[in-house]
């Protein structure tokens, strides 16, 4: 939390808004479960930047913010924080204001000032780290110590956030039906932004998600679901959370250094993109609209560029 709080009481909401009502709430609703976290933490982060720490971002009357408020929540959050996470912040504070002015709580000119401020320029640390071919490995390995179902159901989720680079929220709202056992493609309806694309699985991931299926059957509803105690298989959607605690219990009995679901997305670009495939085909796999979004989970080492440019033939008869 910020250091440097800026006290503005009158912020404070005197009686509570319904949520239809709430430039908050109406904001976030719209966004998908993962996104919606990360956004509800900075507004919270946010209003409590606002009001000594004091309340949070459903608590805050986000309509009378001013260009005074917001040139001040960006001059502390520039001191705190890396560029990219001030930017993420400061996108969820324009689409709040957003939300105010379309709910009649700001006026034209007041929501206009109010998101007049400038993004932050600079580059940021690279997140999160690669996974290696052997630490992959050991997590499978650990998958077929268990003796039930719930070892070949997280070998296939492993298999498909490797194979695949899909985002924990994209794996868990496949169906049975988005998955192609003739050529080993998934469907992704629900990606990022709501697009659409397909993604096709290695073939040792494939054999991993066929396994799983011999266990799971042809029942329709969600690829990746529970399994109970015996074995019993549960044709419901996991949250995404999920994911993550699996993921998590996995690392620690296979002894795996601790990483992030997403570090098998940034694994599966940079491994991609050191194989040698083309940025434009890496990002259309990825989801990413813009092929510069790609570049930047780019985490090879400093070896691979050192081996590129010995490539490069410079004519010095020395």
């Amino acid at each position: 939390m910020p250091e440097q709080l800026i006290q503005y009481t009158d912020l404070i909401l005197a009686t509570p808004t319904p949520l239809t009502l709430h430039p908050a709430a109406v904001y976030l609703s719209g966004l998908t479960a993962g996104s919606r976290r990360t956004m509800q933490k900075a507004l919270n982060a946010i209003a409590r930047l606002l009001t000594a720490d004091e309340y949070d971002a459903l608590s805050l009357d986000w309509s009378k913010l001013r260009y005074q408020h917001t040139a001040a929540i960006r001059a502390v959050l520039m001191a705190e924080y890396a560029p990219a996470t001030v930017n993420r912040m400061l996108c969820a504070l324009r689409r709040v204001l957003k939300e105010a002015f379309r709910l009649g709580l700001m006026s034209a000119d007041d929501y206009a000032h109010a998101v007049d401020i400038k993004c932050v320029r600079g580059d940021s640390a690279l997140r999160g780290r690669l996974l290696k071919t052997s630490e992959i490995a050991a997590l499978l390995s650990d998958c077929k110590q268990s003796q039930d179902g719930i070892g070949v159901r997280d070998a296939a989720l492993i298999a498909i956030l490797s194979g695949s680079g899909l985002r924990r929220a994209e794996v868990v709202a496949l169906d049975l039906g988005d998955y192609q056992p003739e050529d080993g493609s998934l469907q992704v309806h629900k990606g990022k932004g709501g697009k659409f694309r397909t993604v096709y699985l290695p073939a040792g991931a494939v054999a991993a998600l066929d396994a799983w299926l011999n266990i799971r059957g042809n029942a329709a509803g969600a690829l990746i679901c529970p399994v109970r105690r015996g074995g019993h298989v549960h044709i419901l959607r996991m949250t995404d959370q999920a994911v993550m605690v699996i993921l998590q219990k996995r690392a620690k009995s296979s002894g795996v250094a601790p990483f992030s679901p997403h570090d098998f997305r940034r694994s599966f670009i940079s491994n991609l993109l050191e194989a040698g495939v083309d940025v434009l085909t890496v990002s259309r796999l990825a989801g990413h609209s813009d092929p510069a979004t790609t570049q930047k989970y780019d985490l090879r080492p400093e070896v691979a560029k050192r081996q590129a440019v010995q490539l490069l033939n410079v004519p010095y008869d020395g």
